[in-house]
């Protein structure tokens, strides 16, 4: 039999077309013995036929190429299949068309709209049947964004596509969704027939939309042996763009009646129920990892895993596990969760303990039944990868007391022996036992969760932290995927002057490459179990990371990795002059020490500084790095815990002196990076203004412009395995010191980037505007990283003064002290009017909108403080979620906004 490729591509010099499949005709995937397509100048299309088995039945996947100069171009979306039968059919006419990479709309077809926002509900719908006979047509159209209780119809001239009346429409089948297909015999196959497709709502049976642009054609068909399959262009929608919005909110700060002090995942149900209420179609969540290292509220900091699979216990509802079978217990438990959930914040330590004491009590009632249960040993097995070693790093963390593996037992270091320690027939299984327990029953609640918001249309969106924990199981396991004597963070911002130091060890991504990022998609496709959108924290790690040596406890003296470092003689070259002291070294002069320390100075020189020359002066050698700096002072706090507050003022003082230096040397010798923000040092401002102005050029070509087209190489070489790992819809936190490439690769990849009103991305103007964010993008009043709207309106007067005439529209009018209901509506209409396919708001700003809901001191909504690596991540929601779900005006006000705005209709 033969079948025939055909497709409308106008090339342009240089371009040609090919296509590449199963097929030893088509290659068997190898690009370089692909089919070569020949163009047709009458009609414009690219065509070729293969010839297949006589008689034989069989599949065919193939896929088009675009060759330009010899680079290829894969077209966008899986493989296309083709099933075919010689004995019903000698011919199939492909008539396909090209998927283009890079549109808006591809990513409509991610688990975000099939899964959840345009799940096909219960079972798969029929379409009409193929009626006579003679040359059959297939109608196959890629159409995800179609409500749940509608169908796709074709309309058409023929009498079998019910010759344009509505009501006759052939409808399709969603059995292979969210492609449709139906097949049919054309009641006139040998005239062109006009067609177009229509949305159809089988209850009424009528067309509810039909699509735009001009008639689809069929040519004529005159063999009846032959099978004309119409892969269609996508459904043309005359309403414009797919808009959405969506909440975010911890699952830690959700409060709920039946929680113990903190957020569980059966809690995210009443937040899914409250988000339909309002119309909201999606939930964002921060990462909800194990970061259990030291038992102490320092564990509540949720980018700090131990495993990067994990879940976290404190998200375990324990009812959900079983009914204690100890009535003290059972009343000790209500006890608790009456004193726990009268708190304004969450108590992580009292937490916890609560949670690790009845969670044992459960694990020793329900252990027979636990080791029994066949979902349980599926589970095991199908996690085991990272499920074993995990319970095997938690049970050895308690026993030794550190999560510091470094410091076990010598026999204890190896990962290699997580098997046999886990195994059941071990005689302190117990100790590992419960945390396979523990894994299993939270993997249980939150799939259940998710299949529930699901099931409602809710999209669950997680958040993927860009590092890992230098103590955790994947540094354990796996160290050789990163660099472990390095730190990663981010250089100054708004956040923080100073940069930010995470202390996580950055990644070596040329380990990574030799198994073709095996562990990113390994990591990507555990979360799809969990997600159907995700987060990716600070995405400009792909193209490149602020690294921190060890040294350092602060960012400033950091550098982007991968780089390009300068040579001591392009640096003469551009300066005129290279002095490794006065470039590379610590300068210190006796103001600058009177200046900070004030009457201080004469004591901290004694102590810490040797004078070199004339007011010149050096660190001594016990406290030339901050690290040195910070190890003196955490022995001088313990030993006089009475002058703490004194101690800590004079450390973060001195660690000002370690930064005044104007490059930072490289790995390679007589390579140099200059030093972050450098323009802001007293090194700097002391030098002659001749020197000032080279080494400000030199300083923007550096961080400006120098790195654009490697790093952009960085991000499509790292980013693609991870983007492509999983059908999740991928969204990217693109903010701070972003790279004029970066957009351009997130665009081309399908991935969502981040508008943060208040952090504009156009340096030229103060706020952003939502109304010209791109279509893939989110915007958002702020994040977890920042105050609420009403934390935000009273920090700066000025600043919110500007907005209030400028953004708002208010020209000449005082800007309210507070933020009130009225310009909270105004700013989330300004947001849900945006183009960008998603509107996502932290729950408190929402809240915001009703002053009888809305917590009464702003100042208490922040989640995260990140210039403070010290903060305690205990923000809760004020008021439990059952009672937010009775707030009828606030629910009816937030719908009429989401009506205002179209977002959320299919």
């Amino acid at each position: 039999m033969i079948l025939r490729f055909s497709l409308p591509y106008r090339t342009a010099w240089g371009q040609r077309l090919l296509v590449c499949g199963s097929e030893p005709t088509l290659g068997q995937w190898q690009l370089d013995q692909a089919l070569a397509l020949q163009y047709d100048e009458a009609n414009g299309r690219w065509h070729h036929e293969i010839t297949l088995p006589d008689a034989a039945a069989g599949t065919v996947t193939y896929k088009y190429i675009l060759m330009e100069h010899d680079t290829p171009q894969w077209e966008w979306g899986p493989n296309r299949t083709i099933d075919y039968d010689g004995q019903q059919y000698e011919t199939i006419e492909l008539e396909d068309y090209w998927r283009p990479p890079a549109q808006p709309e591809n990513e409509v077809t991610t688990a975000a709209f099939t899964q959840a926002l345009m799940r096909r509900a219960g079972r798969a719908r029929s379409g009409s049947e193929a009626v006579g006979s003679g040359p059959t047509v297939r109608f196959q159209l890629l159409a995800p964004r179609v409500d749940t209780n509608y169908q796709v119809c074709v309309l058409g001239s023929d009498s079998a596509l019910g010759a344009w009346d509505a009501s006759q429409a052939l409808v399709l089948s969603d059995a292979h969704y969210p492609t449709w297909t139906a097949e049919v015999n054309l009641a006139q196959p040998d005239q062109t027939t006009r067609y177009k497709y229509g949305i159809w709502n089988p209850e009424t049976r009528q067309i509810v939309e039909l699509e735009g642009g001009d008639d689809r054609l069929i040519t004529p068909l005159n063999d009846e042996k032959t099978l004309r399959v119409l892969a269609d262009e996508r459904f043309r929608y005359t309403t414009g763009n797919w808009r959405g919005a969506g909440v975010a909110m911890p699952v830690f700060s959700l409060r709920s009646q039946r929680g113990l002090g903190v957020g569980e995942f059966p809690d995210l149900k009443l937040l899914v129920d409250w988000a339909v209420s309002t119309g909201l179609k999606m939930v964002q969540v921060l990462p909800i990892n194990d970061t259990t290292a030291t038992h102490t509220w320092v564990d509540s900091y949720p980018y700090a895993a131990i495993s990067v699979f994990a879940l976290h216990p404190q998200y375990l509802n324990l009812e959900a596990v079983a009914e204690l079978a100890n009535s003290a217990h059972q009343q000790e438990l209500a006890q608790l969760r009456t004193e726990l959930n009268g708190r304004d914040f969450v108590d992580y330590e009292p937490v916890m303990n609560a949670k690790w004491k009845f969670i044992k009590l459960l694990y020793q009632q329900e252990k027979a039944r636990f080791l029994a249960d066949p979902a349980f040993h599926a589970f095991r097995e199908e996690q085991k990868s990272w499920l074993v070693p995990y319970a095997a790093f938690s049970a050895l963390r308690d026993r030794f007391g550190t999560a510091d593996f470094h410091k076990w037992p010598e026999e204890y270091r190896t990962p290699n022996i997580a098997a046999e320690l886990t195994g059941e027939d071990q005689p302190d299984f117990d100790e590992f036992g419960l945390h396979f327990f523990t894994q299993f029953h939270l993997d249980k609640q939150l799939r259940d969760a998710v299949e529930y918001a699901r099931s409602k249309g809710v999209v669950v969106k997680g958040d993927l932290p860009i590092g890992i924990y230098r103590h955790s199981v994947d540094a354990w396991t796996q160290p050789e995927l990163y660099h472990m004597d390095r730190q990663a963070g981010a250089p100054p911002d708004d956040f923080s002057l100073t940069g930010q130091n995470w202390r996580f060890p950055t990644y070596n991504w040329e380990q990574m490459a030799e198994d073709c990022y095996a562990w990113w998609k390994q990591r990507m496709g555990h979360l799809s179990r969990y997600f159907d959108a995700l987060r990716i924290d600070h995405i400009l790690g792909f193209f490149r990371i602020w690294e921190i040596l060890g040294h350092s406890v602060e960012g400033l003296l950091g550098h982007f990795a991968p780089a390009l470092p300068l040579h001591r003689h392009e640096i003469e070259q551009r300066i005129g002059w290279f002095d490794y002291g006065r470039l590379c070294e610590p300068y210190i002069r006796w103001h600058m020490l009177t200046d900070i320390f004030r009457e201080q100075t004469q004591a901290v020189y004694e102590e810490f500084l040797d004078a070199v020359d004339h007011g010149i002066f050096r660190l001594k050698e016990h406290v030339r790095t901050q690290r040195q700096i910070e190890e003196v002072f955490e022995q001088k706090i313990k030993d006089d815990p009475s002058n703490a507050e004194h101690y800590r003022w004079l450390r973060t003082n001195l660690y000002k002196l370690p930064n005044e230096v104007l490059f930072v040397p490289a790995e390679e010798p007589d390579f140099y990076h200059p030093r972050i923000t450098l323009h802001l040092s007293v090194s700097f401002r002391e030098l002659d203004e001749h020197t000032r102005h080279r080494l400000k050029d030199l300083y923007d070509d550096f961080f400006y412009r120098r790195h654009e087209e490697f790093w952009r190489q960085q991000g499509l070489v790292k980013l693609p395995p991870v983007r492509y790992a999983t059908n999740m819809l991928i969204c990217g936190e693109d903010l701070g010191m972003v790279p004029a490439s970066v957009p351009g690769v997130m665009r081309e990849l399908g991935m969502l980037g981040l508008n943060i009103q208040r952090m504009s991305s156009d340096p030229s103007v103060e706020f952003g505007n939502p109304a010209t964010a791109p279509y893939l993008s989110v915007v958002s009043p702020g994040s977890h990283d920042m105050s609420t709207l009403r934390g935000w309106w009273e920090e700066d007067r000025t600043l919110t003064q500007r907005f209030f005439e400028h953004q708002l529209g208010h020209l000449g009018k005082q800007a309210p002290y507070e933020c009130e209901p009225w310009i909270i509506r105004e700013i989330l209409a300004q947001h849900l009017a945006s183009p960008a396919m998603w509107a996502i708001f932290p729950l408190q700003d929402l809240l915001a909108l009703d002053a009888q809901v809305r917590r009464a001191n702003p100042q208490e909504e922040q989640i995260n403080v990140p210039a403070n690596p010290q903060h305690f991540w205990k923000y809760r929601l004020h008021l439990p979620l059952e009672e937010l779900l009775i707030q009828q005006q606030l629910r009816t006000d937030l719908r009429q906004l989401m009506q205002e705005s179209s977002r959320g209709e299919a």
